[in-house]
């Protein structure tokens, strides 16, 4: 199932949410990019559509947005932050530029034996995990960039 604007819509007034329409803004912003996006960009983006929209109002809809968990966050190294629409059917890590902070998704990652490991260990019941992975990308390698 992929989540569209109108479904995280849904979930947000099955949850007992409010849809304003700067939060319907914001949805149809994420759903129609495929990148990850910072708030910032979320924001200068909405803003075309909604101007009246606040930077508040964009921060607190994406932290609503992650609690629900429809929607993921990526941690750059820099302590910055960026969004994209959650596509629930993937199982998805991130490996982050550490130059520009491009993210790219990789789903491919075999981590059961660990994960038994740990649970024997620790005695946890180990409900998943999020695995991100910092380097430089070829651009930025060719350019110098750090």
């Amino acid at each position: 199932m992929k989540l569209t604007a109108n479904k995280i819509a849904g979930v947000l007034r099955e949850q007992g949410y409010k849809l304003t329409p700067q939060r319907h803004a914001l949805l149809k912003v994420i759903a129609s990019h495929h990148d990850h996006l910072s708030p910032d960009a979320i924001y200068e983006i909405t803003r075309k559509e909604y101007p009246g929209i606040g930077r508040v109002t964009i921060y607190r809809t994406l932290e609503l947005l992650n609690k629900l968990n429809l929607v993921c966050r990526v941690h750059a190294p820099d302590g910055c932050r960026s969004y994209m629409m959650r596509r629930p059917s993937e199982h998805h890590h991130h490996l982050i530029c550490s130059g520009c902070g491009q993210a790219i998704d990789f789903a491919d990652c075999d981590l059961s034996q660990l994960e038994k490991k740990l649970a024997e260990r620790t005695g946890y019941h180990i409900e998943g995990h999020l695995l991100e992975l910092y380097g430089r990308c070829n651009n930025c390698q060719e350019t110098g960039k750090e």
